[in-house]
């Protein structure tokens, strides 16, 4: 149960963090400025009391803590249940849609490799618009104009896309499961409402972070 509570508990901070990251994202449609100021004020809050960036670094290190916790849980749960099935894996969610005992809703039959695409899909993210390494529109000191040149490549929002549908995916199925572990899936109108929020949640997130891209890739927006 503690493995699963701190999957669920580690998910959920993720989500949060996602629609935060989303709406900065939609800034785009507001301007260079606003999208520039938004940038510059992630590195500022919290100042006197902390240093430049140092309220930006408690969240990454709290994101990283909670992804580096979040992998452990699954792997070790993975694991367990591979080796007490002898390979076959779990039958918990029989029902009568599923009589071989295993749940193959799309969503939770692609949460592994979802996680794998994920996991490739941030590290591809960081480096090209946190550190600027990689930098297929240009270089440029400013976000607006580094994030639109990005995404008027069409590949470029292509990677965005199957990366995006994945964690829409992983949503799905996360946040239910997640809400579940932690106590919420009591009875079968509760169950309801939890795929009806999970579907909402993973729907919200993955067009609101796609929403920018191709508004560029199609000329709404130019830097």
């Amino acid at each position: 149960m503690a493995l699963k509570a701190a999957m669920a508990v580690t998910g959920l901070i993720m989500v949060l963090f996602l629609l935060v990251h989303m709406y900065g994202n939609l800034k785009l449609f507001y301007g260079q400025a606003e999208f520039d100021d938004y940038a510059y004020h992630l590195r500022t809050m919290g100042q006197p009391y902390l240093p430049y960036s140092g309220g930006l670094w408690i969240i990454r290190v709290v994101l990283l803590v909670s992804v580096l916790t979040h992998i452990a849980s699954a792997f070790t749960l993975w694991a367990r249940s591979r080796r007490a099935t002898g390979g076959r894996g779990g039958g918990r969610y029989q029902s009568t849609r599923a009589r071989r005992g295993v749940q193959r809703s799309y969503s939770s039959f692609t949460m592994r490799w979802g996680g794998v695409t994920i996991a490739l899909f941030v590290v591809y993210h960081l480096l090209h618009l946190t550190t600027d390494t990689i930098h297929p529109g240009g270089v440029s000191s400013s976000a607006y104009v580094r994030t639109v040149n990005g995404f008027e490549i069409w590949w470029v929002v292509l990677s965005y896309t199957v990366a995006l549908i994945a964690i829409g995916f992983h949503l799905r199925h996360g946040f239910w499961a997640a809400l579940a572990s932690l106590g919420a899936n009591t009875s079968r109108r509760r169950r309801r409402h939890l795929n009806a929020l999970a579907v909402a949640v993973a729907v919200v997130i993955t067009v609101g972070f796609l929403v920018p891209p191709y508004t560029v890739l199609f000329g709404g927006i130019t830097a």
